[in-house]
């Protein structure tokens, strides 16, 4: 990450290796906060752009940090969600070894040739 400009009131950083994922969330994230007025990311070259995220706020550091706990304590309590059972228990956090997996059997189908007879009159 490196920032370009740091300003009381306005933040532009450089999150490199990053993409759109991580950018919209924390910019939406952002969003959030009443103390931001405005919160944009831009990607110039679709390849090989890294983003730039652009905070205007009264304080955009600490914005930046409140949305990153956020996003943070969000993926958290996702990531129970999908690990719960169907009944919203959390299933026990034991490590057990997985079954390896079986190779699949090559199937070959059969094909059957249709003859059609036409009908003389």
């Amino acid at each position: 990450m490196k920032i370009i400009t740091d300003k009381k009131n306005e933040l532009e950083i450089e999150i490199t290796g990053e993409t759109h994922t991580l950018c919209n969330a924390l910019r939406k994230t952002l969003m959030e906060d009443k103390d931001v007025e405005a919160a944009a990311y831009v990607i110039d070259h679709p390849i090989i752009g890294e983003p730039k995220l652009y905070i205007k706020a009264k304080n955009p550091k600490k914005s930046l940090k409140n949305a990153a706990e956020t996003l943070k304590s969000r993926c958290e309590e996702f990531k129970e969600l999908i690990e719960s059972d169907s009944d919203g228990k959390t299933k026990s956090k034991k490590k057990t070894k997985k079954p390896a997996k079986k190779a699949a059997k090559k199937t070959t189908r059969k094909t059957t040739k249709k003859t059609t007879t036409k009908k003389k009159k």
